[in-house]
């Protein structure tokens, strides 16, 4: 196990069973992702010519036009809509996030307004958007988007994520569709999806994703999408995006990951592990959970009364190591073991903890 530069800041060790989070620092990068930001962080570069190239390799891993490096997905949600606001005029991007005058109005499904640390709709209004909220967060339907737009939309806004309510909402190629017959460009938050290509195939015309979860590179991003739209998009550095700045270590890590990905993943015999050795739990159902929002991915589920599911995940959080398990859905009876980012070595560690809390509390 590799020393942590934590331990020295008095901070303790964490098991992070909970997934690719930016609350815990997204990916544990590969050795290989580190070592090429090291690399990077000693030597000067162009900036602008660095940034070029990376956005020429990123679309031809996206099937993209173009693409543009980020601070990260959120960032591109503002970056995004900002551009589908001022296109490439200058003087436009230099008045945002004032849009006096402009067409500003963003629309997105009741279902999509969602938050993921913070909210979808401040990271519009961020770029100079409007949020316009259509349907409700039950249903949504083609009608309820038509007579939304006006002269005063500038774009649509579709989140894939597993946050959203999804169920009698409008698909991608529904709002693709609309867009089309609008005029209006799609930007899609993709921010933890794992599938580079889907979307852009799809149609939409940006998508923003997070570098630094499925991805596993650095704290970082990327937009790819239509040539005129990234090319707006990489205007704002001259506007709201300067606040947005991405590093040449940041870049770097961002391509070396992209090199190796996807690779071969491990974690399906870390979720096996986990499973087996969390049989026989006393209250509690163990299995496995698919997830929410579609994607590859199995996790460990132990299925028991809220209450003391709440109490397992505080006691978690409060040892050393600390561990974090996926709590979306603790109120359903349901907590979740993410094992994408558990050492091989932390499985036994992790499965005893939990065996040794539950006995404990249920005594």
């Amino acid at each position: 196990m590799s020393h942590s530069p934590y331990s020295a800041l008095d901070l303790p060790r964490v098991i992070n069973a909970s997934g690719k989070m930016t609350a815990l620092g997204g990916t544990a990068q590969s050795a290989a992702v580190a070592e090429a930001q090291r690399l990077a962080a000693q030597h000067h570069v162009d900036l602008d010519a660095l940034r070029a190239v990376a956005g020429k390799q990123i679309a031809g891993r996206t099937g993209a036009e173009a693409a543009t490096v980020t601070t990260g997905a959120a960032a591109g949600i503002a970056i995004g809509v900002a551009a589908m606001i001022t296109g490439a005029d200058r003087a436009k991007v230099e008045q945002l996030p004032d849009t006096n005058g402009l067409a500003d109005e963003i629309i997105l499904q009741a279902g999509h307004d969602v938050s993921f640390g913070a909210r979808i709709t401040q990271m519009i209004r961020l770029g100079g958007g409007r949020p316009v909220l259509v349907g409700s967060r039950e249903s949504v339907t083609p009608g309820d988007l038509s007579r939304a737009i006006s002269d005063r939309t500038a774009g649509l806004l579709f989140v894939q994520s597993h946050h959203t309510r999804q169920r009698n909402g409008l698909t991608l190629d529904q709002l693709v569709n609309v867009g089309r017959d609008s005029g209006l460009p799609v930007l899609v938050d993709a921010a933890a999806e794992a599938d580079l290509t889907t979307y852009i195939a799809q149609g939409a015309d940006l998508v923003t994703y997070s570098g630094g979860k499925a991805i596993g590179g650095p704290t970082c991003g990327f937009i790819a999408g239509r040539t005129a739209l990234i090319e707006a998009c990489e205007l704002q550095n001259l506007g709201i995006a300067r606040a947005m700045k991405v590093g040449k270590e940041q870049i770097i890590g961002l391509l070396s990951a992209l090199d190796r990905y996807p690779s071969e993943p491990t974690w399906p015999d870390r979720v096996h592990r986990l499973e087996t050795a969390l049989q026989g739990l006393p209250d509690a159902v163990i299995g496995r959970a698919a997830d929410l929002a579609g994607r590859d991915i199995e996790r460990v589920a132990l299925r028991s009364a809220p209450e003391r599911l709440r109490t397992l995940a505080e006691s978690l959080r409060s040892g050393d190591p600390v561990i974090y398990t996926r709590n979306h859905q603790l109120e359903e009876g349901l907590m979740l073991f993410d094992l994408r980012e558990v050492k091989d070595e932390d499985v036994d560690r992790l499965a005893d903890r939990v065996r040794q809390l539950w006995m404990a509390e249920g005594s």
